[in-house]
């Protein structure tokens, strides 16, 4: 539904094209069968983006940072000491780039849809992403790093607005915090492919009024290591970049 798609491209993003920061923060949880649960890491990042009105919808064009922590002493790691299988391994941090989405009215699914709840003053909206798509590592090669030939997670959104702001049609940068869970398998660096379990990530952020407002311990280090990722795209790019594909880019070198 047209009113679905705008009123989400407002909490989301900018309905004017404005570059929109959102930050996040939370934890990363193991989940194995007959143990744990474990809390393995905190995790913190941002997301960059603009939405520029294409025939039909909106392309939300964005490059995305993400850092995985100490959960006790929430510092950003290098390496992480693998207790399940005995091994120190190198950290390799979340970089993004592109993350774009195409947001159309009647799409390839059928209609846009943005369920909502209104309770009073307050509206949420949800956006639940079920992925099962071949694995850009195929067990074969990477034999220590994927457990399955399809890429399977769950990509679980809230976004809670008020409801004042979404009545208002002048309004086209609706104020949200949101939360965020995710499923998905032991990440490649953790080289723990033959291991039953996964991962599940708990979150929580808001979207920002600019960059500035982002803690300063995460602008220092995007700032060291990537400084595009202070920034949104200004073009539409794919495919787009993900922790499989980037382990595999990094993995070769």
């Amino acid at each position: 539904m047209e009113d679905d798609l705008v009123d989400l491209v407002r909490v989301r993003s900018d309905l004017g094209g404005s570059e929109v920061t959102v930050w996040w923060t939370g934890d990363i949880y193991a989940w194995m069968p007959q143990e744990g649960p474990h809390h393995l890491f905190g995790f913190e990042g941002v997301n960059v983006a603009r939405t520029v009105a294409v025939e039909g919808g909106y392309e939300l064009l964005s490059r995305e940072a993400a850092f995985y922590l100490d959960p006790r002493t929430r510092k950003i790691l290098g390496e992480w000491d693998n207790g399940f299988a005995g091994e120190r391994v190198d950290v390799l941090h979340v970089w993004n780039d592109p993350v774009n989405q195409r947001w159309l009215a009647d799409g390839p699914y059928g209609p846009f849809r943005a369920p909502r709840v209104r309770t009073g003053e307050h509206v949420m909206f949800n956006t639940d992403v079920l992925l099962a798509y071949p694995s850009p590592l195929p067990v074969a090669q990477f034999p220590a790093n994927s457990g399955d030939d399809t890429y399977r997670a769950m990509e679980l959104f809230q976004f809670f607005a008020q409801a004042a702001d979404l009545d208002d049609p002048a309004v086209t940068n609706v104020p949200c915090t949101l939360s965020w869970t995710r499923v998905a398998p032991w990440l490649p660096w953790m080289r723990m492919a033959d291991r039953p379990g996964a991962l599940v990530y708990h979150c929580r952020g808001a979207k920002l009024s600019d960059w500035s407002q982002v803690p300063e311990h995460i602008r220092e280090f995007v700032a060291g290591h990537a400084p595009r990722f202070a920034h949104a795209p200004r073009e539409w790019t794919a495919p787009n970049e993900t922790s499989w594909t980037y382990f595999r880019k990094h993995a070769a070198g």
